[in-house]
Parts: C-alpha cells; structure tokens; sequence
C-alpha cells in the first residue's frame, strides 16, 4: 500500500492539506473544510493503508467508496497526458528473423523491403469495468493502438506499462517529435476499433469470474430442479391412487401449482444471477517514442501492398501484426483480394445469411452479396446467464 498512501500524501497536499506521514502505513493529515467535505474526513484525520490500523484511524483502500471519493476529487485531472520517451536504441540485429516470428499470413507470401529509424504514437488506454450479479467483480483492463500501424497492444506487451510507471522521466514531446509522429486518430476512428476489439479482450478477461458464475448457477437450478421433481412425483402418485373427482381436482390443483412455482423460481434465478457489465474509460496516455519500422512487401494473387511493423525499444519486440478488421485476438492474419486488407480470420470468415465469405474491411456495413448487416463487436458476450 506504500504507492496508494504517497499518491494519496502528494494528492492531499495539493489540495491544501498538512500532511505528516507517522508510519510505514499512516498518514496524518489536516484538511481544509472544502477538502473535508469532499472526502467525509474530520478536521483532524489519520488514514491507515495497511491491514492494521490504531483505534481511530479511517481504513484508505481499493474496496470501499474511497475510489469513488477520490474520483470525484480528481475529476478529469489525469484522464489524459501525452508523454515522450527516447530509449537508448540499437536497431534489431536480424530483422528477417524477427518478421518470421512475427508473421503468420496463410493466404499470402511476404518479403522485407527495407528498416529505418521512425517516430509512432501509442494511444495506451485503461478501462475500469465492473462486473455485477450475485458476486461482483472491478477491475482495470488495457489496451494499445500504434497509432502508424494499427497493432494493437496487449497481452505480452502489457508489460509496456509496468516500464513507464516504473521510470520516473516524465518528457513533454518536443515541436519535432510531434511533427515526425503520426497524428492522433480521429475519436469515431478510436471508437469503431474498440467496440470490435474490446468486448472479446473483457470476455476473456471475466472468464474466471464468468465460469464461477455459471457454476453457481447450474448448482442452484439443479438444487431447485430436484426439490420441485420431488413434489410433482409425490402430487402424480396421488393423483394416480385418487379415489374420486374431489381428489383427482386437488391433485390436478397441486400439480399446476407446483409447475407455477417452478416457473416463477426460475424467473427469480435468471433475475439474481443477470450480468449487469459496466465499462468507463478512465485514462488515456499518448506516448511518442522513437521505433525501428519493418516495410514489409506483402503479396496476395497478381496483388500487392507494403504494411508496415514497428520494433519496441522499450520492449525490445515487434509489435503484434496490424488487423484492418477484427478483434485481432489470434496471431494469424488472412490477406482479402480486393484491397488487401489485413484483417483476422473471423473478419473474413463467411456471411451467416448467404455463406459467401467476403473481408469486414471492404465491406464494414452489410455482406456485398445479400445484404445482411454486420455485427459491430461481441454482443452476445455478455448479458443474462441462460437458465
């Protein structure tokens, strides 16, 4: 907690309080009334951030309201920032190699056309998602965009963002860094990659929480199934031995009764156990950072284009393989025949209406041939648990 109670020590006394750290785990501080409104602190506070704390001392952690607290305190302070970073940078010894590893383009062949020195920016964006239905589940879940390439960064290379919270040189980007770099994406641009590239990545990032859920789940319906088969064997045997008209009506009675209530148990179930998924993007950090780029010749049928891969300084890797359509999620690309496009095997895959395959890239909206609208991201990925 040593990192959350100096954020907090540097927070506070920007905000004007006196703070005196009294503690490997404790601050005391003294708030201005606004700031003591704000946060619900007393004039006088101490703020433990370990498991043990002295009699008096307010609790300051991840769990609780203190998130929000301090949210609301920071307001949009911090969502956004452009950094620099210029890493010593020895250019990659073999690049050949490296793009072997690299490229995996089963419909198509490829050839190094050359490497030199570039600028990229990296749009690095973290999302805060809260996941709420019997249990709940927060979290931070991130996402990178070469913003030259269209890479999307993630998995291995989120170790991206250990090295820039770990190195303290904080560089504004110089007038000639800004004009060798690419320009920001436009914001509907940043948006339509996200509703497709998202939604798959927070999937696989619930999984764990998703499958304990659907555990729970089959347990109480199974739970549920056995107590009402019970009940409407024991009202069939009854109405099976009923002696008149009198008796067969209360069995019959019992019989829709227990049906009813089973129906209804079951509605209760699909409401306490529907997935209420939430997802705020809270943070967005511009990096301009000197790289190694790849041009690559690549060549589908009698067609060919150049596309090109950025080597990491900072990671000492290539950055994962541009996706034009898609989720990007796989390693491999397919190449489309009218423009070339690179795009995941899914993007490509075929129309659910007609069959015909046809590339998401080219064809964004609705299937060239019958017309069958394309589905922007995973919308069945989340939602109400299937009783």
């Amino acid at each position: 907690m040593a990192e959350l109670r100096d954020f907090m020590a540097d927070l506070l006394e920007r905000e004007g309080a006196a703070v005196d750290p009294s503690g490997a785990d404790l601050l005391e501080v003294l708030a201005p009334s606004p700031l003591r409104e704000r946060l619900g602190l007393p004039e006088m506070a101490l703020l433990a951030f370990g498991a043990e704390r002295p009699a008096g001392a307010l609790p300051v952690g991840l769990d609780g309201d203190w998130l929000e607290r301090v949210g609301a305190l920071l307001g949009e302070r911090g969502r956004q920032a452009v950094r620099m970073v210029v890493p010593d940078m020895a250019p990659p010894a073999d690049p050949e190699r490296l793009l072997e590893h690299a490229l995996e383009l089963p419909n198509a062949v490829w050839r190094l056309k050359g490497a030199a020195p570039a600028w990229t920016r990296y749009r690095l964006l973290s999302f805060r998602y809260t996941a709420l239905s019997d249990e709940k589940r927060e979290g931070v879940l991130r996402l990178g965009i070469n913003m030259a390439t269209g890479a999307l960064l993630d998995g291995g290379q989120a170790a991206l963002w250990d090295r820039l919270a770990a190195d303290p040189d904080w560089r504004v980007p110089t007038a000639e860094a800004l004009r060798a770099s690419p320009p920001p994406w436009p914001a509907e641009r940043v948006d339509a990659l996200l509703r497709v590239a998202l939604p798959p990545r927070l999937s696989a990032h619930l999984t764990p929480f998703l499958r304990s859920l659907r555990r729970r789940l089959d347990r109480d319906r199974d739970r549920l199934h056995e107590y009402h088969q019970d009940l409407h064997r024991e009202a069939s045997k009854r109405l099976a031995t009923a002696r008149d008209d009198v008796e067969r009506k209360r069995e019959t009675a019992r019989l829709e009764a227990i049906a009813r209530e089973y129906a209804g148990k079951l509605d209760d179930l699909r409401h306490n156990y529907a997935l209420a998924l939430t997802v705020e993007r809270v943070q967005a950090l511009d990096l301009i950072l000197p790289v190694h780029r790849l041009s690559v010749l690549v060549r589908r049928r009698k067609g060919e284009r150049v596309v090109s891969l950025d080597w990491n300084p900072l990671l000492r890797q290539l950055d994962p393989q541009p996706v034009e359509a898609g989720a990007g999620l796989e390693r491999a690309r397919l190449v489309c025949d009218e423009r070339l496009h690179l795009t995941d095997i899914a993007a490509a895959g075929p129309c659910p209406s007609c069959g015909k395959p046809f590339c998401r890239a080219c064809h964004p909206q609705a299937c060239p041939k019958c017309g069958h609208p394309v589905r922007s991201g995973d919308d069945a990925a989340f939602g109400h648990l299937a009783v």
